[in-house]
């Protein structure tokens, strides 16, 4: 089987006369875009609507499969220098898209009769939720140059820095055992079965920090200072304000669900303390053995193995899915092993030119990497049931972006536990499985809680390391409870997260993203075989409603916090397991 993901379906390298062509395509469609937004003031509305979308679904092709090549080829390969140049060209293309998107989108806005013209035209019928996004986002949109300012400036700000820790996480060196390894391959040993190697590990991932911290807290002060610029520039309250927009989602939403997890964030701390005596350690649980595997996890799964692990649990939901799983390791589209200057963490693109996708993983056998893999695929399969939308209606709001990978997560694990041979691997498979909702909840709320306190202080003080370190443990600490050793923490959580340098507030959607999944999944159990048909209609909706709206496709109403508390609920009474079975 493959090791390494196939691109040439997308280009054959940079070289390929193909990707020369596209590109300078590409830009003769924007110099045309370019030239027809600056007379829409004389142009039939009706007809300058259908020809501005058509111009933008071709540019955003074309974009979209230029630039996911070249974002692929680097993740693979920091060191990558032609990636690199190329991403610089195509930077150019895409900053040039901002002034006339901004100025469509702020005509197209202020037509008084722009929903009628919509619905009256077949082709445009399809976008009405995109214009009506468009017509209330058009009051946050800057004047004259101001969007395509602002977007030549990220090259040199934001999007830099981002690279920045992108490249120092990637290649930093780090001392252990006596050799030298990197941080993906130091960070997979926190699954190991030995205690010894998770707290070496863990001491040789906390001293390498040392080398970059500085560098990835300017990189962290100039990315947070530009998005609130950027914020009280277009008029929104707040950074997060400017995410929940972007995020279709409610204020009333995000509450609900925080208030929920707060009332059950002691049940958290009661199976960490738990797992804690179980290890043998005296009141919480150092961070080196969050993810000691506990029951019979020593087993470890080849690529070959895993695929026909995943296949089999996934035909007993959805024969549509399995097929797509073996497609996605039959036909390369996964990059699976750690090497030096690959990026870490895992990843899945969708691949829209050829309905496909290709996904990154830093596999090491375990099971919880199986896990990983099945998370990733779920993103893949939300890929493939939005393919037949329009082209512009293929970006789905970061919240339900987490929907189908971690619903894939509950039907392998729902399985696994199930067909169990022995407690001591249903202790294991129960562990695993909350590890990962430990993660989707504690974690999660000590990254929103940190880059809450990041954007109310950054506006007034420079943050060095030690302040970021500092607000990182006080977030941990809320967050985890006594759960945690409060004396083995990690206080660098957010220099190897990447997520604090792309999108902001990218977290709270991961908690959405679990409980919405394990809300989702309970209903399946309820509703067998003909939930299928409703969850599949569910993640086509994603792209073309609202988080709220969405739901109703389910009956779910998530502004109620009884809805999140049933989600909850789901894994307190799988903690009531575990901790019997740590007991006996």
């Amino acid at each position: 089987m493959n090791e390494v993901w196939n691109l040439d379906p997308i280009y054959k390298g940079f070289d390929d006369p193909a990707f020369e062509a596209d590109l300078n395509t590409a830009k003769e469609k924007l110099a045309a875009y370019t030239a027809f937004t600056a007379n829409l003031s004389e142009a039939d509305p009706a007809e300058a609507l259908r020809a501005g979308i058509t111009m933008e679904e071709e540019l955003s092709e074309l974009a979209g499969k230029l630039g996911l090549y070249a974002s692929l080829r680097q993740s693979t390969n920091t060191r990558d220098g032609e990636a690199a140049s190329q991403m610089g060209r195509l930077m150019a293309v895409y900053s040039g898209m901002a002034a006339p998107e901004a100025a469509f989108k702020d005509w197209a806005s202020k037509l008084p009769n722009l929903m009628e013209l919509v619905a009256a035209d077949e082709k445009l019928k399809d976008y009405g939720f995109l214009f009506e996004k468009m017509a209330e986002s058009s009051r946050y949109l800057l004047s004259g140059k101001g969007e395509q300012i602002m977007a030549r400036m990220r090259l040199s700000g934001g999007s830099a820095w981002s690279d920045l820790q992108g490249y120092l996480t990637s290649t930093v060196p780090v001392a252990y055992n006596g050799g030298t390894t990197n941080l993906s391959a130091i960070r997979n040993l926190a699954y190991d079965p030995d205690a010894a190697v998770r707290k070496a590990a863990y001491e040789a991932e906390i001293a390498c920090y040392d080398r970059i911290k500085d560098s990835v807290a300017f990189a962290l002060n100039s990315i947070k200072l530009e998005t609130i610029s950027d914020c009280q520039l277009r008029g929104y309250e707040s950074p997060l304000e400017r995410t929940l927009k972007h995020s279709d989602m409610k204020r009333e939403t995000l509450d609900a669900m925080l208030s929920a997890m707060d009332e059950y964030l002691p049940k958290f701390w009661q199976y960490l303390k738990a797992k804690a005596k179980a290890l043998g350690h005296e009141g919480g649980l150092p961070w080196y053995d969050l993810f000691a595997p506990m029951g019979n996890a020593s087993s470890k799964f080849s690529t070959q193995e895993a695929k026909d692990l995943l296949v089999s649990l996934f035909s007993t939901f959805d024969q549509e899915l399995a097929d797509m799983v073996a497609r996605a390791f039959d036909e390369a589209w996964i990059d699976f092993f750690p090497r030096d200057g690959k990026s870490g963490g895992a990843f899945c693109a969708g691949v829209e030119c050829l309905n496909e996708s290709r996904i990154l993983t830093n596999y090491d056998g375990m099971f919880g990497d199986v896990v990983t893999l099945a998370h990733e695929l779920g993103h893949a399969f939300h890929n493939q049931c939005i393919q037949d939308h329009r082209p512009l209606n293929k970006d789905y709001s970061m919240p339900v972006a987490e929907t189908a990978s971690t619903f894939n997560e509950c039907v392998v694990m729902a399985a696994a536990i199930k067909n169990a041979a022995s407690d001591d691997e249903r202790l294991a498979l129960i562990e695993s499985q909350l590890q990962d909702a430990t993660q989707i909840i504690c974690d999660i709320y000590s990254r929103f809680r940190f880059e809450a306190m990041v954007f109310e202080n950054r506006e007034e003080k420079f943050m060095n390391a030690d302040d970021l370190c500092a607000f990182m443990t006080e977030a941990q600490k809320r967050s985890y409870g006594d759960g945690l050793d409060h004396d083995v923490m990690h206080p660098y959580m957010w220099v190897c997260k990447s997520h604090y340098y792309g999108p902001t507030f990218y977290n709270f959607p991961y908690a959405f993203g679990g409980l919405f999944a394990r809300g989702l999944y309970a209903q399946y159990l309820e509703e067998g075989a003909s939930f299928v048909p409703k969850y599949k209609k569910l993640l086509h909706t994603t792209p073309i409603a609202t988080v709220e709206d969405t739901a109703k496709v389910a009956g779910i109403d998530l502004t109620d916090k009884n809805f999140w508390r049933a989600a909850l609920q789901t894994i307190a009474d799988q903690i009531d397991m575990f901790c019997a079975l740590v007991e006996a």
